[in-house]
């Protein structure tokens, strides 16, 4: 894939317009735990001011493991302020709530987003050279 990182952005600025967008650790949990079946897409931004925060590596390793049992394709990006900046989400005042972002499935009968399915090829060739959690680089602005 040449620019993952143009279709992550374009994908999440697409399911931001439509309401498929959660942002925040426990939020996304909430929506694992009482909606598996709607979560489509999963990104996890890590960077260096966090890297060391251990209870937030224990909610990572969670979420991933949630993942791949339920063949949910994840990525990471290493920029959290980044993923914030382009989510834009009002609510996610601090940048400790940016760190894993959901896209959930559309709506029956709606179009399916390509630059979603462009990700979710570009994790499953990732997966068949044994990079279970890719990670992608985001576009600056």
């Amino acid at each position: 894939m040449k620019c993952p990182g143009k279709s992550l952005e374009d994908a999440l600025l697409c399911a931001q317009s439509d309401g498929r967008l959660t942002v925040g650790v426990y939020e996304s949990a909430k929506i694992m735990t009482d909606d598996p079946d709607s979560v489509s897409f999963c990104v996890l931004a890590v960077d260096e001011q966090f890297e060391c925060d251990i209870a937030l590596q224990i909610h990572f390793t969670l979420i991933q493991s949630f993942c791949f049992d339920n063949d949910i394709s994840i990525v990471r990006v290493g920029d959290a302020k980044r993923l914030l900046a382009i989510v834009g989400d009002d609510k996610a005042e601090q940048l400790e709530d940016a760190h894993c972002v959901l896209i959930t499935n559309p709506a029956e009968g709606s179009w399916e987003d390509p630059a979603l399915e462009k990700l979710h090829v570009f994790c499953e060739e990732s997966r068949g050279l044994n990079d279970w959690l890719p990670e992608i680089s985001l576009p600056g602005r």
